[in-house]
């Protein structure tokens, strides 16, 4: 599994934020108003970035040898996790900035400013999601082996002594 790029989490970020803006704003022509985002959502954002980082330090703390009771089908487990934090809170970004887009011409409307700062929030804190996601990734990178080349299938092999040279 590869380390996930900073710049495609970027680039999922801008094309959410891009077509979720679009889309609200098509619906707000139709009449049709997109729930205001609920205060709790950063702070379950928050939450599960917090869980995410902390399984990412138990792995870190077990591939420096001070936790070697961690089993690594967890630590395999907690790098698919932190992969998927990194691209829900890149979609999460432009989702909640989609919404911040759409009514920036109308902030002087105070429910559209409570709108604006609840989903602002959220973007704060899917982007916190995303970066721990990131760096619990960096936490679950495992070193090449040092003596097992021999027996990485990945590597090329040596060619064999060609028998009719002598």
């Amino acid at each position: 599994m590869h380390r996930t790029r900073w710049q495609t989490l970027a680039l999922w970020a801008v094309a959410t934020t891009a077509v979720s803006s679009l889309l609200v704003r098509a619906l707000a022509g139709r009449g049709i108003q997109v729930p205001e985002v609920p205060w709790l959502v950063v702070a379950v954002e928050l939450l599960i970035a917090g869980v995410v980082l902390s399984m990412g330090w138990a792995v870190r703390q077990f591939l420096q040898g001070k936790r070697p009771d961690l089993s690594p089908i967890r630590a395999a487990r907690t790098a698919v996790l932190a992969k998927a934090s990194c691209y829900t809170g890149a979609v999460l970004v432009g989702w909640y900035g989609g919404q911040v887009l759409a009514v920036l011409g109308d902030l002087e409307i105070e429910p559209q400013r409570a709108r604006a700062a609840a989903a602002g929030l959220a973007v704060l804190g899917a982007v916190v999601l995303a970066v721990v996601g990131l760096v619990v990734e960096w936490f679950c990178r495992v070193p090449p082996p040092e003596d097992g080349a021999k027996d990485d299938p990945s590597r090329p092999r040596e060619p064999a002594p060609d028998p009719a040279a002598g």
